[in-house]
């Protein structure tokens, strides 16, 4: 009992090693207030596999550049914040969009994170311009592969779904019985207008199914330097249709990294090429 609850030492070169490593694979950049973090993430990963030195958990990792542990490694430092209609204030300037625009509708969530997001933007849809097969469809990515699989299962906890209408609630989920009491389905008219991927926005071989209406990357910018965020954001201009919009998070600004976009309204962006 005494092993399992020693603490493992992580010396400032493992830390710092570790920083460098995540920022190489996803972009993600770790300060040095995020070590304790850091350690407790991933103090689980080496329990499960036995080892008892970080320093031996590095040497693991970087012996095979494609070893299935560098995904448990960035899924244990990739942090998931989100709720349904989160900064609510985005889905009218999104369903306005919608209502305007021609031909098929198609909507990239850039960190789908569990789902919220990505069903909050197909539920939007769904109300706007309806359910037709064919009218909208929404692609929803992140690199994280353990909250992509909760969000492709589409169940939730129905106390997780407050800033839902009763009507919306009704219309796009199943509620569980007996022992699924409590929980919540997506149905599945909604869901097969998803589609999920893990994509991680560093990797310019990623299949992306663009041009897109409007891509949500809102959150995301914070844990990446100022290189990597106008690298993304030069990644976004071919990916937007013309008038297409970008969503931002509440504490994001583009205009200050992208002579590409412009401010459209509050924390969304268009192409700056294009006339107002």
């Amino acid at each position: 009992m005494l092993q399992m609850t020693q603490r493992l030492p992580l010396s400032d070169t493992h830390f710092r090693r570790i920083c460098q490593l995540i920022y190489q694979r996803a972009g993600i950049v770790l300060a040095d207030h995020k070590r304790d973090m850091v350690y407790n993430r991933l103090v689980r990963r080496l329990r499960t596999l036995g080892l008892e030195d970080f320093g031996h958990y590095l040497s693991m990792l970087e012996a095979n550049g494609i070893n299935a542990e560098w995904q448990a490694f960035i899924n244990s430092l990739t942090t998931n914040l989100t709720a349904f209609f989160r900064e609510g204030h985005h889905f009218p300037i999104l369903a306005e969009h919608a209502r305007k625009r021609s031909g098929e509708y198609k909507v990239w969530s850039a960190a789908a994170s569990t789902g919220e997001e990505p069903y909050s933007i197909a539920i939007t849809l769904a109300d706007v311009i309806g359910m037709a097969p064919g009218r909208w469809k929404v692609f929803a990515s992140d690199i994280d592969t353990q909250v992509l699989e909760k969000a492709q299962s589409g169940v939730y906890r129905q106390d997780e779904l407050k800033t839902l209408a009763p009507l919306q609630l009704q219309r796009y989920f199943m509620r569980g019985t007996g022992p699924h009491d409590g929980l919540v389905r997506v149905r599945s008219d909604l869901a097969s207008h998803m589609e999920f991927a893990p994509i991680n926005l560093l990797d310019k071989q990623a299949p992306i199914p663009g041009p897109f209406d409007a891509i949500f990357c809102r959150n995301v910018m914070i844990y990446f330097d100022k290189e990597t965020q106008q690298q993304i954001l030069q990644r976004f201009v071919p990916l937007l249709k013309p008038g297409g919009l970008l969503f931002a998070g509440h504490s994001e600004n583009f205009s200050n990294l992208s002579r590409e976009f412009l401010l459209r309204g509050q924390t969304v962006y268009g192409l700056s090429k294009e006339k107002s």
